[in-house]
């Protein structure tokens, strides 16, 4: 992949042949797409590692990275090649095939837990998810979850029961069973207090919260190891492990959400091996294909083998397990161990912490900065002691701004997620980063921030 990419633009953004093309797809495409992409206005005509070209000829630099599907950047050589040796092969059905096998195989090299080895495979990440609740159900004989405050688990009928958002409101009732226990997110503690002398009060106020309001059948605790959609929040690590221990006092199994932390993305292959976690059930997907759509989940032969989960059909998905996708996350696999990317997260999300390190200091709209690997968050504040977020019409002009100059960021949420991809370099970081304090230096010099 060539380093050190840049922008590069040819017309306005969005241009004359991207605003014909959106013309027509909403003519017909039904609302509710994602947001950055609506927002952005633009359409894509090729990319590659962290540049997108749209059809105008306008070059930008992606610092959103498909929100964790793109780890490997765009049309990365060893995927594509993988994809169309395959797909001119075999590429749809159940059967058994080699890529399969080898698939099976890289994963276990690099199990999320001791005796973690049971794969069952899937194509977007609430079918993953959806998966791992029944298979807790089934090895349980229980029925209830707890999940987290900021959690996002997927957008189907049992997911949304995890949800920790107001995403859910108007989508009810949900899933009966389903309690929701406050996350260490530290910079806006639930119980008002400062760690470490809080001594994870979050967790003790959530296992009461379950001992009060369970009907004593809890059969799962569901937990991202940091959370994504919540603005990429970093707890301590000693939460994840206190976590554990709420669940194994309740006889429940712990499922560590891996969608967005897993394969590198932290700086570890995954999130929960900063604290030394380990999960019963890890559910795995965006990374896991190099950007082709495969999820997954993964655990121990005791629980594999629950029934109804476990009998033939019981937890397979028509698409699951696909040569072609297959091919693919093998590829992805490959790749990060063959270029280092789980090391190269590490280091240059190191460096691109330290660089946004001052903006805490230099404009007074950013209240915090936070970030393991290349999964990074700030903070955008209207006031730094109240923490009062930024208006969203403030955040979006800044995300408009961005775009214009041609930067692709999620800067248009006051929880603002940077997650470049794994194959990033430090120069084509420092480009976009210049952008951004362009766009930063505009807010503060104009004093638009103050805005209610």
């Amino acid at each position: 992949m060539t380093g050190g990419q840049k922008v590069h633009l040819k017309t306005v953004v969005p241009g004359p042949r991207s605003c014909a093309l959106r013309r027509r797809e909403d003519e017909h495409m039904a609302p509710g797409l994602q947001g950055y992409a609506v927002m952005a206005g633009i359409v894509v005509d090729r990319a590659e590692g962290s540049a997108v070209t749209d059809v105008d000829g306008n070059t930008f630099l992606d610092f959103i990275g498909g929100i964790g599907t793109g780890s490997l950047g765009h049309a990365h050589p060893r995927v594509v090649g993988a994809i169309q040796q395959q797909v001119a092969r075999a590429h749809v059905g159940s059967f058994t095939s080699e890529a399969r096998v080898d698939l099976l195989e890289a994963l276990a090299r690099h199990a999320p837990a001791p005796g973690l080895h049971r794969v069952q495979l899937y194509s977007g990440g609430a079918e993953a998810v959806e998966s791992a609740l029944r298979l807790a159900k089934s090895h349980t004989k229980k029925h209830e979850f707890a999940s987290f405050w900021g959690g996002f688990h997927g957008k189907t009928l049992g997911a949304l029961g995890l949800m920790g958002s107001t995403y859910k409101e108007g989508l009810g009732p949900m899933a009966p069973g389903s309690h929701l226990l406050p996350y260490a997110d530290c910079y806006r503690c639930p119980i008002g207090s400062t760690y470490p002398s809080c001594g994870l009060g979050c967790v003790e106020l959530g296992r009461k919260q379950l001992k009060m309001a369970s009907a004593g059948a809890l059969a799962a605790v569901v937990v991202e190891p940091m959370q994504g959609t919540a603005g990429n929040v970093v707890p301590p690590d000693d939460f994840l492990p206190a976590v554990r221990s709420v669940a194994r006092d309740l006889d429940a199994l712990l499922i560590v959400d891996e969608m967005i932390t897993g394969f590198g993305r932290t700086g570890r292959w995954w999130g929960a091996d900063h604290s030394g976690t380990a999960a019963d059930i890890v559910t795995l997907g965006k990374a896991f294909g190099g950007g082709f759509p495969l999820s997954g989940l993964v655990t121990r032969d005791d629980i594999a083998s629950a029934k109804p989960w476990s009998t033939p059909s019981g937890s397979s998905s028509s698409y699951g397990g696909n040569p072609l996708a297959a091919a693919a996350g093998n590829a992805a696999i490959r790749t990060i161990e063959e270029d280092g990317l789980v090391e190269n997260a590490r280091d240059v999300g190191r460096w691109m912490l330290e660089t946004l390190a001052p903006f805490t200091d230099d404009y007074p709209f950013v209240g915090h900065v936070r970030g393991r690997g290349l999964l990074l968050g700030i903070e955008l504040v209207r006031n730094k002691k109240t923490k009062e977020p930024l208006s969203r019409t403030v955040t979006r002009r800044m995300f408009d701004d961005c775009v214009r100059r041609g930067l692709l960021t999620m800067s248009y949420a006051p929880s603002f997620r940077l997650q470049p991809a794994l194959t990033v370099d430090r120069a084509t970081l420092a480009n976009g980063l210049a952008i951004l304090r362009e766009v930063f230096d505009g807010v503060k010099r104009d004093g638009t921030w103050t805005a209610a």
